[in-house]
């Protein structure tokens, strides 16, 4: 179903008539292109402004009804406000059915969810262009190229040549030029983790698996190898026994001489 836009040719002119416009909720325009001359237009700001917001507006064919006439038109300019959500002028151009146009066409990226990049690798990817620029009759212009990125894997690149175009629809490309489309690569933070985790785990002497890497091997004092001849706890108790023998004389050896001396006395 075509859209259709409601004009009326403008007679003022000059910035002073389109400001005047813009204060009245009106837009300045124009139409051009076919075997017609230009026609400076005006429309409604607001019905103009929600149709803008329509991705299907910015790349289908469109109707122009203009004072009771009407025209296949395609949108070809619009001019926003620097900062406020206002149209401050917009440029259609008339189309033929037997001529090609070229146009802009938006992308639609689908299956991403399923590509291996996503649903086994953990990976990001990234949509490096938005549109491409196509040639076709007014009659095949598609409202959307869609791009099928279930076998995208990581570190691969979908380029604008391997896409799939609708009958009747052609790349406009010049020479060897084949730009990426959508390309899978690991998310920047997740590689700087994996790098500060490797870094962790080496100064604590952990390898890149979790477990503790082999220390250096470390010699073994002499006295700490067990023999079979090692017997030092046993050796030990002559010595004891050799110390409280003596000492056994000696403490009778003491008894005698006080007997001794009591006898005397």
């Amino acid at each position: 179903m075509a859209i259709e836009v409601v004009a009326q040719a403008r007679k003022g002119q000059g910035r002073g008539a389109s400001r005047r416009l813009r204060h009245s909720g009106k837009v300045p325009g124009i139409l051009y292109g076919g075997k017609k001359p230009a026609v400076s237009i005006e429309l409604d700001h607001n019905p103009l402004y929600h149709q803008l917001r329509n991705e299907k507006f910015h790349a289908s064919v469109l109707t122009l009804a203009l004072d009771g006439a009407k025209e296949q038109v395609l949108l070809r300019a619009v001019n926003m406000h620097p900062f406020k959500l206002e149209v401050q002028h917009v440029d259609f151009q008339r189309v033929s059915a037997d001529e090609k146009i070229h146009i802009k066409v938006p992308l639609h990226f689908v299956n991403a969810e399923k590509s291996p990049a996503i649903k086994e690798q953990g990976g990001l990817i990234t949509h490096v262009l938005s549109e491409i620029d196509v040639r076709c009759l007014p009659a095949d212009l598609p409202e959307f190229i869609e791009v099928d990125l279930s076998a995208l894997a990581i570190g691969k690149s979908i380029h604008i040549r391997e896409l799939t175009m609708p009958k009747g629809v052609e790349l406009s490309l010049g020479g060897n030029e084949n730009p990426t489309v959508a390309s899978a690569q690991i998310p920047k933070a997740a590689i700087a983790e994996e790098e500060e985790a490797a870094a962790a785990a080496a100064a604590a002497g952990v390898g890149v698996e979790g477990v503790l890497a082999p220390a250096a091997e470390a010699v073994p004092a002499a006295a700490d190898v067990p023999t079979v001849k090692q017997k030092a706890p046993e050796a030990a108790a002559p010595a004891a026994e050799e110390k409280g023998g003596k000492g056994g004389k000696g403490e009778k050896a003491d008894k005698g001489d006080r007997g001794d001396r009591g006898d005397k006395k």
